[in-house]
C-alpha cells in the first residue's frame, strides 16, 4: 500500500512539472535561444545604432472556412480556442519580452476573410485584437504595428472585380495596402502583391504599379526593404535553407480566364518579380504566404529573400516561427546589406509535440497504475527478504547441532576414565494384529482386521460422485471470488488516477485561462 501511495505522489508531481513546462515554461525558450541580431558595423553592446523590428506572418485565425466544421459547433469552438490561445501566449510570452520598437504582420491575418459575412468578419477581428492585444494600451511604450494584406484577407485580382467591398472593409480597419514607412535610416516598402499579376488595365493592379513607380522616382538614398505577402519568383526546386520543415513548393498559378485575373498563385511570376526589383532596388525582401521558412536569392537581380513561417501551430508547420530584424539607426556609406539590416529567425514552442507527449504520458500513467505491484520493485525489500532467509537457515542449523549433542551419554570404565558414547536409538516395536487361536489345529482368526478393511471400501464407492460434484462447485466459487477480487483491486487502483487528475486538472485549467483572461 505504501508503494502505491509513493507512486501516486510521484505521478502527481510529474504531471505538475509537465503541465508547467508545456503551458508556460516552453514559451520562455525563445528568450534563451534567440536574441536581436547585431549589425556588422556596430558593436554587440551598442544598442543605440539600430532599431528593433519583430516580424510575424500568417496568423490566419480559424473560422468556418478552415477545416469544415459546422459554424458554432463545439469542435470548431475548441479548435479556435486552442489556436488563439497558442498565438496569444506566443505573442505575450515569447515576442513582446524582446521589447521591439515596432511590429510588422506580413499578411493573412484571417483565414476566410474574403468569404466571411460582415458579422463573421467583425467576430474574427475582435479575436485578432484580443490575441495580439490591439485593444489594450501599453502605457509606458506604445508599439507601432504595420500590416500587409494577404490573399486570405482580400483575395486575388479575380475576386476584387467581383467583390470590391472586401477591399474597402479591410482598408477601413488596417489601412492602405500600398505604403512605405521608415525605421531609422531604412525605408520599408509595403506592396499589395495579390494585385501585381492581375489584369494590366484593372483598377487595383494599376494602383499598385503606380505606387511602385512613384517609389522608384523617390530621390531618397536610404536603403530599402521590400515587404510582400506573396514571395517573389524563384526557380522550381530551389533549396530553402536548413530551417525549412516541409518540401519545397513550386510555382502554381490559376487564372479565372482571359484578362479576368488570378485565382491563386504560390509566388509572383518571374517577369513581375524582376520588374518589381528593378524599380524598387531593395537590399532585402521579406514575405509570408508559404507558411514555412525559406531563404533564397533571387537570380536576377541578386537579392536576398526571406519567407517567414507562420506564427500559428494549426497552419501545417510543426515549427512556428517569427523574425527579429535590426535596422540601422544612423547613416552608412556601406553598400553591404549586413551593415544596414540584419535578421534572426526564432522558433516558437512545438505545440503538436507537446500534446503528443501529454497523450503518451497519460498512457504511461494508466499502465503504471494498473500494473504497479503492491510491494513495489524496491531493492531494499528484496535485500531484507534475503537477510531473513539467511537468518532462518542459520537458526535451523544450530538446532540440528543441539539435537545431535543430546544423543551422547557419559560412561566410566573400570579404570575411572570417562567416555562419550552415542546413545543407541530405540525402535518402537511394531504391533502385530490381534491373532487369536480358535483350536488345536492352530487355525488363526483375524475377524477384526477383516471387518475394518471392508468398511472404507464401501464408503469410497458410495461417496465418489458426491465428492466430484462438491469439488467442481467449490472450484467455480473460488474462480468467481477471484474475479470479483481482481475487479475490486482494479477499481481501487483507478481511484489513484482520479487522485492524480484531481490535483492536476485544476492546475491545467488555471494555466489555461490565466493567459486567456489576464490583461498583459
Amino acid at each position: 500500500m505504501q508503494s502505491l501511495t509513493r507512486l501516486t505522489v510521484f505521478l502527481c508531481c510529474f504531471w505538475a512539472f509537465t503541465l508547467l513546462y508545456g503551458e508556460m515554461v516552453a514559451y520562455w525558450a525563445p528568450l534563451w535561444t534567440c536574441s536581436w541580431p547585431h549589425l556588422r558595423s556596430s558593436s554587440s553592446s551598442d544598442h543605440d545604432h539600430y532599431l528593433k523590428v519583430a516580424v510575424l506572418a500568417d496568423p490566419q485565425l480559424m473560422d468556418r472556412t478552415s477545416i469544415g466544421f459546422p459554424p458554432k459547433s463545439l469542435a470548431l469552438e475548441a479548435a479556435q480556442f486552442y489556436t488563439d490561445l497558442y498565438m496569444r501566449r506566443s505573442f505575450h510570452l515569447s515576442i513582446l519580452p524582446f521589447r521591439p520598437d515596432l511590429i510588422v504582420f506580413l499578411g493573412d491575418q484571417f483565414d476566410g476573410g474574403p468569404f466571411l459575412s460582415d458579422e463573421e468578419w467583425e467576430e474574427s477581428l475582435n479575436r485578432f485584437k484580443h490575441i495580439f492585444s490591439l485593444s489594450e494600451k501599453d502605457g509606458d511604450l506604445p508599439i507601432p504595428i504595420y500590416y500587409l494584406s494577404g490573399n486570405h484577407d482580400i483575395g486575388y485580382a479575380a475576386f476584387h472585380s467581383q467583390h470590391p467591398e472586401v477591399i474597402s472593409r479591410y482598408e477601413k480597419e488596417f489601412g492602405a495596402r500600398n505604403y512605405q514607412f521608415s525605421v531609422g535610416k531604412v525605408n520599408f516598402i509595403v506592396v499589395d502583391a495579390q494585385t501585381l499579376d492581375g489584369p494590366k488595365q484593372g483598377k487595383e493592379t494599376s494602383l499598385s504599379w503606380d505606387f511602385i513607380k512613384n517609389i522608384s522616382n523617390d530621390a531618397t538614398i536610404n536603403p530599402k526593404v521590400l515587404l510582400t505577402h506573396i514571395p517573389l519568383y524563384r526557380p522550381d526546386e530551389t533549396p530553402c535553407g536548413p530551417h525549412r520543415y516541409s518540401s519545397v513548393i513550386n510555382q502554381r498559378i490559376s487564372y479565372a480566364g482571359t484578362d479576368h485575373g488570378i485565382l491563386y498563385q504560390n509566388y509572383l511570376s518571374e517577369e513581375t518579380s524582376t520588374h518589381l526589383l528593378d524599380l524598387i532596388q531593395p537590399i532585402l525582401v521579406l514575405s509570408g504566404h508559404d507558411h514555412d521558412q525559406c531563404t533564397a536569392v533571387h537570380p536576377n537581380p541578386a537579392v536576398l529573400m526571406h519567407t517567414v513561417g507562420t506564427v500559428s501551430w494549426q497552419q501545417g508547420n510543426l515549427y512556428p516561427s517569427f523574425m527579429l530584424l535590426s535596422a540601422a539607426n544612423s547613416s552608412s556609406d556601406s553598400t553591404n546589406s549586413e551593415d544596414v539590416v540584419s535578421t534572426q529567425l526564432c522558433f516558437l514552442p512545438m505545440q503538436t509535440h507537446i500534446y503528443i507527449w501529454y497523450l503518451i504520458q497519460f498512457v504511461i500513467t494508466l499502465v503504471l497504475i494498473i500494473t504497479w505491484p503492491t510491494n513495489g520493485f524496491g531493492l531494499s525489500d528484496k535485500f531484507m527478504s534475503y537477510i531473513r532467509a539467511v537468518k532462518n537457515n542459520l537458526t535451523a542449523t544450530t538446532k540440528e547441532k543441539d539435537e545431535e549433542e543430546n544423543e551422547y551419554e557419559m560412561i566410566w570404565d573400570a579404570e575411572g576414565s570417562m567416555h562419550l558414547v552415542k546413545k543407541a536409538t530405540t525402535k518402537v516395536p511394531v504391533q502385530k494384529p490381534d491373532i487369536r487361536s480358535t483350536g488345536r489345529s492352530g487355525v488363526v482368526s483375524r475377524l477384526t482386521a477383516k471387518k475394518h478393511s471392508q468398511e472404507p471400501e464401501a464408503s469410497v464407492l458410495v461417496d465418489m460422485s458426491t465428492e466430484l460434484k462438491s469439488d467442481d462447485a467449490s472450484r467455480l466459487q473460488r474462480l468467481s471470488k477471484s474475479k470479483v477480487r481482481k475487479l475490486i483491486q482494479l477499481l481501487f487502483r483507478l481511484r489513484l488516477l482520479v487522485v492524480v487528475a484531481a490535483v492536476n486538472v485544476p492546475l491545467y485549467m488555471m494555466l489555461l485561462f490565466k493567459d486567456w483572461i489576464t490583461d498583459h
